[in-house]
């Protein structure tokens, strides 16, 4: 609300309206989720996964920065990928303690969500191997070795996994990332290999 009131006194008429119908759709989504969708297996992880591409939504308007399709799609198929390894954590829960984390987990099992999460992870990976190799890429950071960089994505999606499947650790993404060195080793090498491409 208080977002709202500041676009409005203070907002560029160019955007801000825009703007506020991005935070108005994204607390009704909320809402609705909160209150009845939660409830349904697969539209729950979506809506998590939308909300997550609204923010970049309203980031890039409120900032006048231009969002390629590539940069929504995988933020989408992140978000995806990140919320069904959280439920599998939830489904071994449930298995473990007969404890219902979520009234939906038991319409969840590993063999779906596994086959999920697999499908994801390959779609994120042929996703980012194709955004490097787009022209809009190549002619922006003048170079064709963007695609090299795709090696540290490829490590991060397949140690995440080996942190689901084996070590039954995604309850917490933000706790993976603060705490796991090869991720972390991942991301860090992921932005030296861009900043040598780009400026060297």
């Amino acid at each position: 609300m208080f977002s709202m009131v500041l676009l409005f006194f203070f907002g560029e008429d160019a955007t801000k309206y825009k703007l506020m119908g991005l935070i108005v759709f994204y607390y009704v989504m909320n809402l609705a989720y909160c209150i009845k969708l939660k409830r349904y297996v697969i539209v729950d992880v979506i809506i998590i996964s939308i909300g997550f591409v609204l923010r970049i939504f309203v980031g890039g308007a409120a900032t006048d920065i231009w969002l390629s399709e590539w940069l929504i799609l995988m933020t989408f198929l992140l978000a995806l990928f990140l919320a069904f390894a959280k439920r599998r954590d939830d489904v071994i829960l449930f298995i473990s303690t007969g404890e219902l984390p979520r009234k939906n987990t038991k319409r969840y099992n590993l063999e779906f969500i596994n086959q999920v999460i697999s499908l994801i992870s390959s779609i994120i990976i042929m996703a980012y191997i194709m955004y490097t190799l787009s022209p809009e890429v190549t002619t922006r950071f003048s170079s064709n070795n963007v695609y090299l960089t795709a090696l540290f994505v490829i490590m991060g999606i397949i140690r995440y996994m080996h942190i689901t499947i084996v070590h039954l650790k995604s309850g917490s993404p933000t706790k993976i990332f603060l705490h796991d060195r090869f991720i972390q080793a991942c991301i860090v090498c992921w932005i030296i290999s861009f900043l040598i491409i780009i400026y060297i």
